[in-house]
């Protein structure tokens, strides 16, 4: 049995046991999940204890292995261009179904007030992280790590790649007898963390269940009522960005098809689903772009850390309709040169928020100030954080979705050939 059919087995599994226990106010299993949701937590700290060695491994090796800085250079540029590109069409995505749909117009005012209570203090605190947060010059100086140690142990992946990505580039330069000892040692972690990976992803299917059922038996189907025009159109959104500029990408960049795309890459998105985490998928979306797709050891080192920092295409598109939505709740006309900065805004916010916690929340708070609706911010917060988990989980599968892709299409560009691969044995029952 593949790996992504026995993630996606225990997702539906979770996913029922906990509306049972949800909809039928089950306290005993609500309280079973609590109990057990630490085997979760503790599959999403084991499969992030091999990032920050796969991270430094695959992409020195990848690095140093280009042996010329002009091709690290034209990789580089053509992977910040499609992943700014792609989050600007993302944006657009959303503020055009958030135009047209308008969900925010049948809220009604006694919702709006439940909500606003309900999570009025879990926005001020959100606001205050947010206040808190580094200017972009801040932002692009923390690119530099002074202690780039320091960056490994704090998780802060991109000062940490920018380091990894000078350091292979210095040792092309270095003379091949010294340059392959020190690749010969990396060769070894790298190989080691893939097979430590495949010994942590047998736990995924139990993981998935643990995470997927915790999250609906105390999620609250009537929240959901509430804000449901909303979460229809982000997570519309969210699907016509993974499945028709993803499907177009695939089809007519990366020379691939995607009827037979997605079904062999379906186990990061679900394993991304179910952690909300890109880093913490970030291992197995390695393994999966160069054992399924057929992209090289080069590239996807590269590409997909670089991706799962900087990426996040689902997360700008949610910003633009959460944008919208609060702006059509409190009656404010975002004419089309506001719509404009949010384009600008979300696209640059994905980068800048990299190294910051709650980064979805922080960058939407950064957007809804562009337009001037910093009276609006923490009551509109407030809004939606009730429905941010869930959502927070399938945007996050399309983030994982766009580094794979591009990892594709950078590949297609170098003069790879891409084969889209069966099954291998680590998958197997």
């Amino acid at each position: 049995m593949q790996l992504y059919t026995k993630i996606l087995i225990g997702l539906i599994a979770g996913a029922v046991v906990g509306a049972v226990a949800n909809l039928g106010e089950i306290t005993i299993l609500q309280n079973i999940f609590s109990e057990i949701e630490i085997l979760g937590t503790a599959f999403i700290n084991l499969i992030t204890m091999i990032v920050i060695p796969l991270v430094v491994a695959s992409l020195l090796v990848g690095t140093a292995s280009l042996g010329d800085l002009t091709k690290l250079g034209r990789i580089g540029g053509k992977t910040l261009a499609y992943y700014m590109l792609t989050t600007a069409v993302a944006v657009t995505i959303g503020l055009g179904l958030a135009n047209v749909l308008a969900p925010g117009a049948g809220v009604t005012e006694e919702t709006r007030i439940e909500l606003t209570e309900r999570y009025g203090g879990d926005a001020a605190s959100r606001m205050d992280i947010a206040e808190n947060a580094p200017s972009w010059k801040e932002t692009l100086l923390r690119v530099i790590p002074r202690n780039p140690v320091q960056a490994a142990a704090n998780m802060d992946l991109l000062p940490l790649i920018f380091f990894t990505i000078c350091f292979g580039a210095a040792l092309t330069v270095v003379t091949p007898q010294r340059r392959d000892s020190v690749l010969t040692f990396f060769h070894g972690i790298n190989d080691a963390s893939m097979v430590l990976i495949n010994w942590i992803m047998e736990l995924a299917p139990y993981a998935v269940f643990v995470l997927i059922g915790s999250v609906v038996a105390n999620f609250g189907f009537d929240l959901l009522q509430s804000l449901l025009a909303y979460t229809l159109v982000v997570v519309a959104g969210l699907m016509i960005h993974a499945f028709g500029t993803y499907g177009l990408i695939i089809r007519f960049l990366a020379g691939l098809n995607p009827a037979k795309f997605y079904p062999r890459i379906a186990a990061a998105p679900l394993l991304a689903f179910s952690t909300s985490s890109s880093n913490a998928t970030l291992p197995l979306t390695i393994e999966t772009a160069e054992d399924k797709v057929g992209v090289s050891n080069e590239v996807a080192s590269f590409v997909l850390p670089l991706g799962a920092t900087i990426n996040m295409d689902g997360t700008a598109l949610y910003q633009a309709v959460a944008v919208m939505f609060i702006a059509q709740i409190y009656g404010v006309d975002l004419a089309l040169a506001d719509q404009l900065v949010i384009v600008l805004t979300a696209t640059l916010a994905s980068v800048g928020a990299a190294g910051v916690p709650s980064a979805g929340i922080i960058t939407l708070i950064i957007v809804l100030n562009s337009v001037g609706m910093g009276e609006h911010v923490q009551a509109g917060i407030a809004l939606i954080l009730g429905v941010d988990r869930i959502l927070d989980m399938i945007r996050t599968s399309v983030n994982v979705t766009g580094d794979i892709t591009c990892s594709a299409v950078i590949a297609r560009s170098e003069g790879e050939p891409l084969t889209l691969m069966e099954a291998v044995a680590t998958d197997s029952a």
